[in-house]
């Protein structure tokens, strides 16, 4: 059997990877916790479920308009208007979460031998998902000491005529690093200046813990909409990722362009998870703060535990759940990267992380603390006896 070069020269996603070792090694009876997957681990608020269940017993059960329902569009473009975008509703699709949202903007504004500027660390998908599209990803190396983030002049030392295109990720997966306003307005305004399409990925922009706040680029979209595109969903802020929904906030003619695309692929997505994300955007969002500030107080503890860990460096997140420790000083000749350590921690500990190897940084391992305070806690003293 031939199988197509692209899927072949494909990498499989390496967070997912890790979640099946551990879930075989718990097969085979092994205690294994896994901090590997980015996935809250609080259950879809009542009301959102409750809606939900409302459709199925409605009969909301048939096709629905590819880019979405038109109620889901506005209450996506209303939530986009939060942030300063000023958008309406046809300025939206909705898709099969944000992953299938950047995929249908990369078939859709990329031709074969464009360039894409990715920062690293980077969320895995992203240069496979160019790739795929036929461009080039170039990689914007920010190490710990640079706080994961990139500057106007490392875009302007990797720009060229074939820059088309660059993805800021603020909060991050997998360094919880966020941009101010003023940083990513530094950004924004190279991108204008040199027409640079710029791709704001904001799925963790109600995860922000103060005294920080979240940058949005809807304001720069607002203005300049040829040159912004603004990514999000409900997955990580409601608790939600198996309803799969995303939406895409970008010019029109690129919408009208997801739209055929995604006519042609998947369709509509699920109407009921629709209905639930509807009542998700619509509804009151006080179930939101008490999340981030369970997300806030894991954060807290973890990084009190790696800070008795020797050796290694931790950059303080601003968002997200994760943390991504520099892990150079543990390496030795018989445990040499981060895939090496991971391994390592797989066997003697039990406990499942991602090497940062996945996310562009072999420095680094991610751990995410997207569970309760009672596992996590277990999971960090079983990898300090482990290593030390």
């Amino acid at each position: 059997m031939q199988i197509a070069n692209r899927v072949l020269q494909l990498k499989p996603s390496a967070t997912l990877a890790v979640n099946t070792l551990a879930q075989e090694l718990r097969a085979t009876g092994r205690e294994v916790i896994s901090l590997s997957v980015g996935e809250p681990d609080f259950d879809t608020p009542r009301h959102i479920r409750d809606a939900a269940i409302a459709a199925v017993n409605a009969g909301f059960t048939k096709y629905t308009a590819v880019p979405g329902i038109p109620e889901l569009r506005k209450a996506a473009s209303d939530y986009f208007n939060l942030a300063g975008a000023g958008s309406l509703p046809e300025h939206v699709l909705i898709s099969n979460g944000g992953k299938q949202s950047l995929y249908n903007l990369f078939q859709c504004v990329l031709n074969p031998g464009d360039e894409v500027i990715i920062p690293a660390p980077y969320w895995v998908s992203y240069p496979p998902m160019v790739e795929l599209a036929g461009g080039i990803a170039v990689i914007a190396h920010s190490g710990v000491e640079k706080g994961f983030k990139i500057t106007p002049g490392d875009l302007e030392r990797l720009r060229t005529p074939k820059t088309k295109a660059c993805v800021i990720n603020s909060p991050s997966n997998p360094t919880g690093a966020i941009y101010s306003q003023a940083e990513l307005d530094a950004i924004a305004a190279w991108a204008v200046e040199n027409k640079i399409l710029i791709i704001s990925d904001e799925i963790y922009d109600r995860l922000v813990y103060h005294p920080s706040t979240h940058a949005s680029a809807c304001p720069w979209w607002h203005k300049h909409p040829e040159n912004f595109v603004i990514v999000n969903g409900v997955a990580k802020t409601f608790a939600m990722t198996g309803w799969r929904v995303g939406y895409l906030l970008a010019h029109p003619e690129i919408i009208k362009a997801c739209n055929k695309l995604q006519g042609q692929s998947t369709s509509n997505i699920c109407s009921i998870a629709q209905a639930a994300a509807l009542a998700a955007l619509t509804g009151s969002l006080d179930c939101l703060p008490p999340m981030r500030d369970t997300f806030m107080r894991r954060r807290d503890l973890v990084m009190e535990a790696i800070g008795r860990w020797p050796g290694v460096t931790c950059a303080t997140p601003g968002g997200a759940f994760y943390v991504f420790p520099d892990v150079r000083e543990l390496f030795t000749s018989s445990m040499p990267n981060s895939t090496a350590l991971c391994k390592t921690l797989l066997d003697k500990a039990g406990v499942a992380l991602v090497p940062g190897e996945a996310f562009g940084d072999d420095n680094c391992i991610r751990i995410s603390y997207a569970t309760d305070d009672a596992t996590l806690q277990k999971a960090l003293e079983k990898i300090e006896s482990a290593l030390w």
